[in-house]
């Protein structure tokens, strides 16, 4: 009679938006699930509730990301209540523009602590756990398209969106020597409640100049995900993968007139 394992995933940020979508899909999946909060209690009891009546195991914890010795005291946490860990899923993170002319240490400080470097040390609990108990587990980071293509007043987020698809290439290098797969996902334009990008945009004009000619959702990351960290996707180590319905392949339209599309340079008459 074979046994079945059941597989343990770990996501910072889970409770809401993108990181919700994950958490079901993998619950479905047949994942037991641990994921982090910041603020929202009753989002993260839903969500548990949701996960728990699949039939598998949830646990949250609230947890201020950005600050020095949460993240590796939570990550451990979750492997401690998991019993183990076979996939991390690091989304955990604040979408801000920030104009060169009004930057500021806090500012900095606070989204390279949140956007990077809980990614980075969350990753350091999980690997170790897996090298010193041999699990050929997957690390995926939510990246974003925004660490691909470059926009105005961006320097910040998509900078260190940017420095998170490096980083992934390297760890995923060192990690492969145990079996390890390091992946970075980069959604585009997707449908999360609560996202402020989103909500100061028309949805249905702003979806009209997507490829896809809609906005993406938390569900189809959610599979992606899974994907990645399914045995199917063994060959994929290192890679940053797109997910924005062909949102950034466009270039500079080849039209000259105002009406059909974009540019940076100031409009003069």
């Amino acid at each position: 009679m074979c046994k079945i394992v059941i597989k343990k995933a770990f996501i910072t940020g889970g409770s809401r938006g993108i990181g919700r979508g994950i958490a079901l899909v993998l619950a479905k999946g047949g994942y037991d699930v641990a994921f982090t909060y910041n603020s929202k209690l009753d989002e993260a009891k839903s969500l548990a509730k949701e996960i728990e009546a699949m039939g598998r195991r949830c646990f949250y914890y609230q947890a201020a990301m950005e600050l020095p010795e949460v993240p590796q005291k939570v990550t451990e946490e979750a492997i401690s209540d998991l019993g183990g860990i076979d996939l991390l899923v690091c989304n955990a993170g604040l979408t801000k523009h920030n104009s060169l002319l009004n930057l500021d240490v806090e500012q900095i400080d606070f989204l390279y602590n949140l956007n990077f470097r809980s990614y980075l040390l969350c990753s350091n609990v999980a690997a170790r756990y897996m090298v010193k108990n041999e699990v050929k587990g997957n690390i995926i980071f939510i990246s974003s398209t925004r660490g691909i293509r470059a926009y105005p007043e961006d320097a910040l987020y998509g900078g260190f969106k940017a420095a998170l698809n490096r980083a992934a290439e390297s760890m995923a290098l060192e990690m492969s020597h145990y079996g390890i797969r390091v992946n970075c996902v980069a959604p585009g334009a997707t449908k999360v409640r609560g996202n402020n990008i989103n909500e100061e945009l028309s949805e249905s004009n702003f979806s009209k100049k997507i490829p896809a000619g809609r906005l993406g959702t938390t569900q189809e990351i959610g599979y992606l995900i899974e994907f990645i960290a399914s045995d199917k996707a063994q060959y994929i180590i290192g890679a940053t993968i797109k997910i924005d319905g062909g949102l950034i392949l466009p270039g500079m339209p080849e039209d000259d007139s105002l009406e059909a599309g974009y540019g940076w340079s100031k409009y003069t008459k």
